[in-house]
């Protein structure tokens, strides 16, 4: 069954501004292709309210307290809800076509922009491309067009549960399949992602990837041990050992 034809697109607004979720469902309401079922004033609601009603379209703030936008998307499962970025920021708007948004608003929002923005989604249904358009890998997205290096936290969804962590409290980062292993207070805890677009995020200054599978919280380093000819090992603090790649020891040994 074709999803735009069957019924109208849902559509929930994220933003932590009054007047421009106003203004977006006023815009919402004159599109008869759209059904506004949700409005969130943060990011924990977004993700609650797409569990809730699984939307087919977010339109989405980028710069929010407590949960960005870019935190929102690593923190939903699949299937995930088309996404429109509506933001104040204009420097990110071919970062974020390239990971495959229906499209990037510059707010104050156009209602014709909007109204084509929509188009491409109905458009893209029909051509039998998947309607759930967002990234497909969130951390790669944040990477692309978030802040930079140096993020001071980490998010990590448990079923209904949301862990932050702070970068500050990580011992490594481990590679598992199509998941990464946070390791931080004695707890790992499994994320979505890849270990090359969560590394991309974190301070170069601290985090060094000393193996293929395993990035280091230099700041719990304790030593660094011969294990066989050309193969070393880290020992962390507490004991850990992780293995030291021939280039992973070579970013080392400019740290050190």
């Amino acid at each position: 069954m074709n999803l735009v034809s069957a019924r109208p697109i849902r559509a929930v607004i994220v933003d932590d501004e009054a007047p421009a979720r106003a203004l977006l469902a006023e815009y919402l309401d004159a599109e008869p292709r759209l059904e506004l079922v949700a409005q969130c004033a943060n990011g924990y609601q977004a993700v609650k309210a797409v569990a809730e009603h699984a939307p087919d379209l977010l339109l989405l703030d980028v710069q929010m307290p407590k949960l960005d936008g870019f935190e929102v998307l690593e923190l939903l499962t699949e299937p995930r809800p088309a996404v429109i970025f509506v933001t104040d920021i204009d420097q990110y708007a071919l970062d974020a076509f390239s990971v495959h948004a229906i499209d990037y608003l510059l707010k104050p929002v156009d209602p014709q922009r909007l109204h084509r923005a929509i188009d491409r989604l109905v458009a893209r249904d029909r051509g039998q491309e998947a309607a759930t358009a967002a990234p497909h890998n969130a951390m790669a997205l944040r990477a692309a067009v978030g802040p930079g290096p140096g993020i001071d936290r980490i998010l990590v969804r448990d079923g209904a549960r949301i862990h932050v962590i702070p970068t500050e409290r990580l011992d490594y980062i481990e590679a598992q399949d199509d998941c990464v292993a946070i390791a931080a207070d004695g707890h790992k805890r499994r994320k979505q992602g890849t270990l090359h677009a969560l590394g991309a995020l974190l301070d170069p200054s601290r985090f060094v990837r000393v193996h293929r599978s395993y990035i280091l919280n230099v700041e719990r380093l304790a030593r660094i041990e011969l294990y066989a000819k050309d193969s070393r090992v880290a020992i962390l603090r507490d004991g850990t050992r992780l293995p030291i790649s021939r280039a992973g020891y070579a970013r080392l040994r400019r740290w050190l």
